[in-house]
């Protein structure tokens, strides 16, 4: 396994035209599917976790820990991300464990006041060798579904200033998509991301990628977007193939059977994902 910088896999990824997978992950069962499906398809992979899931894990060295104890004979590449670091300490928690890359999210700030929060995190993390995302306009729906009211789309003249002054290395922008499930078919303003690519010139980041329609992925990548978002799918997969084996085998008590059966319906959607996102074979 190559465990690499976030940055190596986006900027490749935006030069040959397909996004990286980027999906969360707070245990064992979750971090074995994704390693075992990425050397299957040969894809590029970024293992991701949410602040909330780091504390579920006991820590960010647990979840480092895991991806290096499960990939350490399989043949892949690999960034660990902080998804949604919400402030300065939590992307140094994950650093110092061994994180190959962080997010910091301001976007609920005053513009001013993100940028210089950024631009701390930056500094920490590029002297190490670490990558950085932000973000910068707001999803209407948060990172664990909870309706978002501030909810607005990113200003692409605001997006250039942002990436100028902060030097990060991807931009997580709003341009119509929401964490969770949809209720309808999303509606994505393409436009707006054409813009924000070319006046930003780095790789974007599209969150809440659950449930877009293939076509808009498609669409999207073709605009810049190089890294894509996956959490609610893979649960629900997960939870619906444990279901099935409880509804088909009541007496079973063996719970590595129970976890194994949603393993399996986990890694076929991953398998979907890889392929729809055009990074299977790009290994």
């Amino acid at each position: 396994m190559q465990l690499v910088p976030m940055k190596d896999l986006l900027d490749e990824a935006y030069k040959k035209g397909y996004a990286v997978p980027a999906l969360n992950a707070s245990h064992l069962e979750f971090i074995k599917a994704i390693l075992e499906v990425a050397e299957e398809q040969r894809s590029p992979v970024i293992i991701q976790t949410a602040y909330e899931e780091i504390q579920y894990a006991d820590g960010g060295k647990t979840i480092v820990d895991l991806v290096k104890n499960i990939g350490y004979d399989k043949d892949v590449r690999v960034a660990i991300h902080l998804d949604h670091g919400p402030n300065f300490e939590a992307a140094a928690h994950c650093i110092r464990s061994g994180y190959t890359s962080v997010m910091y999210d301001g976007s609920f700030l005053p513009f001013e006041e993100n940028i210089s929060n950024t631009c701390k995190v930056v500094e920490m993390a590029h002297a190490v060798g670490v990558s950085v995302e932000a973000e910068l306009g707001q999803l209407g729906t948060t990172e664990f579904g909870t309706e978002n009211n501030n909810a607005h789309l990113t200003d692409p003249v605001k997006a250039k200033e942002f990436v100028e002054r902060t030097g990060v290395d991807c931009l997580a922008v709003a341009i119509g998509t929401a964490h969770g499930l949809y209720k309808g078919e999303p509606h994505l303003d393409f436009d707006r991301l054409k813009k924000i690519t070319e006046l930003t010139r780095v790789p974007i980041v599209l969150h809440g990628g659950t449930g877009v329609p293939d076509r808009h992925i498609k669409k999207a990548i073709s605009l810049g977007v190089s890294k894509i978002n996956v959490s609610t799918a893979l649960r629900k997969a997960f939870i619906e193939g444990m279901q099935k084996h409880m509804e088909s085998h009541p007496e079973d008590l063996m719970t590595m059977y129970i976890l194994g059966a949603g393993m399996e319906s986990l890694k076929e959607e991953i398998r979907n994902v890889m392929k729809m996102f055009g990074s299977a074979g790009k290994l």
